[in-house]
């Protein structure tokens, strides 16, 4: 590789401007673009994850939530430097994260409205997330998962992923921040698709920080709940519950969903639960359901639902992080309607949301 005469990464952006304004100098028309070019795009894809999680780490949409700032004065706020900085912010104004005004100013877009931390359905946390070193190095061993059929994440590291969760509170942190921010980010949309005005005791099982259960409550003030989690997580959900005013109308009950669940509820939610575990496991969970729920209680499982053949989806994809990192795999519908069957339910409908997730509605029979 030769030497390069472009300025170092540590020039200020005004230094850059001839090498910017030359890069746009010749437009290019539009083309249909090959199957060569498809497949890099889809190759590259790893590329925009990492960019799209510097970004989130940095806080770059939570600097750029009070309109378009220039490069120079942005990286000096995200303590960084401006040519690297700009390089970044233009990748990603490339797919429609972020967009570039005049040279070097940039401004949100709606995708990266997304990424301000004080978003309603901010993706902040599940980005750093999935863009974390140490979640990044299962991927790398993918293909031991293929080869072996067993996760990744206990090759690399030496136990399952939800043992090494609570020995490891940094990686802990960031996991829990996640499901919260994607928890976030799918709740308007449930609770917009699905009627929960017939409900009078909803409980939230492996509920997390409470997020879910609370936005319900807040839409359906006939209702209470319960949130229902690890020792270690309901903490987040008391406090979340005091700072809604629910107290009168919701608790938070800790315990092992593997034992028992807590009782009296004519709807039982789980929300990125079932698919977290093969099946004898998950038939646990839904069966402790199934006995602790009323007459005619309902389950409700919240996942993203895999479609037959080549249509694209979500779901088939996080199916490979659950390849790597646990036990378990995403299902479709007949093989929700076979589970539920075992646990004692009959499915009787998957209601589509406004996201990659659908409400599995199953009724309790005897």
């Amino acid at each position: 590789m030769t030497q390069s005469t472009a300025p170092k990464a540590s020039d200020n952006y005004s230094a850059t401007e001839q090498l910017i304004d030359g890069a746009s100098a010749t437009e290019q028309s539009p083309r249909e673009l090959s199957t060569t070019d498809q497949l890099i795009q889809i190759l590259f894809g790893f590329m925009t994850t990492q960019a799209l999680s510097v970004a989130a780490k940095l806080g770059i949409a939570d600097l750029l939530k009070d309109g378009p700032i220039e490069t120079n004065e942005l990286a000096q706020a995200a303590g960084v430097q401006p040519r690297p900085l700009y390089r970044l912010l233009r990748a990603l104004a490339s797919v429609g994260v972020f967009a570039e005004e005049d040279k070097g100013w940039f401004r949100l877009t709606p995708l990266a409205e997304l990424l301000r931390s004080d978003a309603p359905n901010s993706l902040r946390g599940f980005i750093i997330f999935m863009g974390s070193d140490w979640h990044w190095r299962v991927w790398e061993d993918l293909e031991y998962s293929v080869k072996k059929a067993q996760p990744a994440f206990e090759h690399i590291y030496g136990k399952p992923f939800f043992e090494y969760l609570p020995e490891n509170p940094a990686q802990a942190k960031t996991f829990h921040d996640a499901m919260t921010s994607f928890t976030a980010s799918v709740s308007a949309a449930l609770l917009e698709a699905y009627d929960f005005s017939s409900v009078t005791q909803l409980v939230d099982v492996g509920g997390g920080h409470g997020h879910l259960l609370t936005a319900a409550l807040l839409k359906y003030p006939q209702m209470k709940g319960v949130v229902f989690d690890a020792t270690s997580v309901v903490g987040g959900a008391q406090e979340l519950i005091a700072e809604q005013g629910l107290e009168a109308r919701c608790t938070a009950i800790a315990g092992d969903f593997f034992e028992s669940v807590p009782t009296g509820g004519d709807a039982y939610i789980m929300k990125h639960i079932i698919h977290d575990w093969q099946d004898e496991k998950a038939l646990k969970i839904l069966r402790n359901c199934q006995q602790a729920m009323t007459e005619n209680g309902k389950v409700l499982v919240v996942e993203m639902v895999i479609p037959e053949g080549n249509a694209p989806s979500a779901g088939k994809l996080l199916d490979l992080e659950m390849l790597a990192f646990l036990h378990s795999f995403e299902r479709t519908e007949a093989e929700y309607r076979a589970l539920y069957e075992q646990a004692g339910f009959e499915l009787t409908r998957v209601v589509a949301t406004q996201s990659p997730y659908s409400v599995i509605e199953g009724v309790r029979r005897e």
